[in-house]
């Protein structure tokens, strides 16, 4: 059986991660690597992920060289949250002939904020015949994907909650200052005004992947944004929050259908935030009523469902596809040479 061969896109540390575990895949082969920061690029990924034993890959800033030169199959990809910002990436790589499965967040959902361009995506993957996804545990699995799979079991529903609650003390450095950590609070209300990125991206995308699943044609969707600010002072490895400081945020996400809340999603990410969780709600028949003590790992996680996607997009159909399209997944650590036969088949 031939192994699929992936190159990764983004060495950040979510990319990292993906490197990872890939390498713990004896179905992948690790073909190649792109990142342009120049402290990383001519070395040998295995040097970022501190391992002795040398990959013989190194990262290459050229990316159009490196996706003619290892011709992959999937390109697992992640740089950036916002659509327009890697739109002309993952262009690219379709235009190779390369099938992408992407952490970048509005990629899991972008058919309301961004029709046009899921239209060109859409299209352009059809043409070469490969298949595109976003994908990750907030959007993605979380927040959208679970509530889909538990409402399963319901013979109606009347609304669906769920809330995510993260100490963010314990996740890495880009996402802290993402949420505006250390900041005070006319400085991120400064921020929130002038759009520069104080944000977790992705809730609008979970309420319309929900919205899709149940079918419900929403009138509107409505979020709001607002400060945690510190009540004493609190620190992370990487940063220190005075008291009456921004430790982080508190984001709200809902699916309004003539004035009903069919959707509502709390996300509570800050530094020192007490029992963290993730829990799903769902008015229905029967009611169902379930929460991951501690809260799932977002940063592992993430890399774990791009990596376990890889062998079920190769079985969709080509598109733009969302992950209510993709068959369950699994970490699994061998393909059958007859799972193999189905994958090209469809592939």
């Amino acid at each position: 059986m031939d192994k699929i061969k992936v190159v990764q896109y983004g060495l950040g540390p979510i990319g990292l991660g993906i490197v990872e575990t890939l390498l713990s895949r004896p179905w992948a082969e690790l073909v190649g690597v792109i990142d342009t920061e120049k402290t990383k690029v001519g070395r040998d990924v295995s040097e970022l992920l501190g391992r002795a034993e040398k990959t013989g890959v190194k990262v290459n800033a050229n990316a159009d060289e490196v996706l003619r030169t290892e011709r992959p199959e999937i390109v697992t990809h992640a740089t950036s949250s916002r659509l327009k910002t890697v739109h002309g990436q993952l262009s690219r790589i379709l235009e190779h002939g390369s099938s992408v499965v992407s952490t970048a967040e509005e990629l899991t959902y972008p058919f309301a904020k961004y029709p046009e361009l899921a239209k060109q995506i859409d299209e352009l993957a059809r043409v070469k015949q490969r298949v595109i996804l976003g994908t990750g545990v907030n959007p993605g699995f979380l927040l959208d994907l679970l509530p889909i799979v538990l409402s399963g079991a319901c013979r109606k529903i009347t609304s669906i909650r769920a809330e995510r609650v993260v100490d963010a003390s314990r996740r890495r450095v880009p996402l802290q200052r993402k949420i505006g950590t250390g900041l005070s609070p006319e400085e991120f209300e400064q921020k929130i005004a002038l759009d520069e990125g104080i944000k977790h991206v992705g809730l609008p995308e979970s309420v319309g992947l929900i919205s899709l699943a149940m079918g419900w044609k929403l009138g509107e969707i409505q979020e709001r944004l607002s400060p945690v600010i510190a009540e004493k002072e609190t620190r992370s490895d990487y940063v220190t929050v005075p008291k009456g400081y921004v430790a982080g945020i508190r984001q709200v996400a809902k699916g309004i259908l003539a004035g009903q809340e069919l959707v509502v999603l709390d996300l509570r990410m800050y530094l020192g935030a007490q029992n963290p969780h993730d829990s799903i709600l769902i008015d229905g028949d029967p009611p169902l009523d379930m929460t991951i003590r501690g809260g799932l790992q977002g940063d592992s996680a993430t890399a774990a469902i791009v990596v376990n996607s890889i062998p079920r997009i190769l079985q969709l159909n080509p598109g733009l596809r969302t992950v209510i399209d993709l068959p369950p997944i699994s970490p699994r650590l061998n393909l059958m040479d007859t799972d193999r036969s189905v994958m090209l088949k469809t592939f």
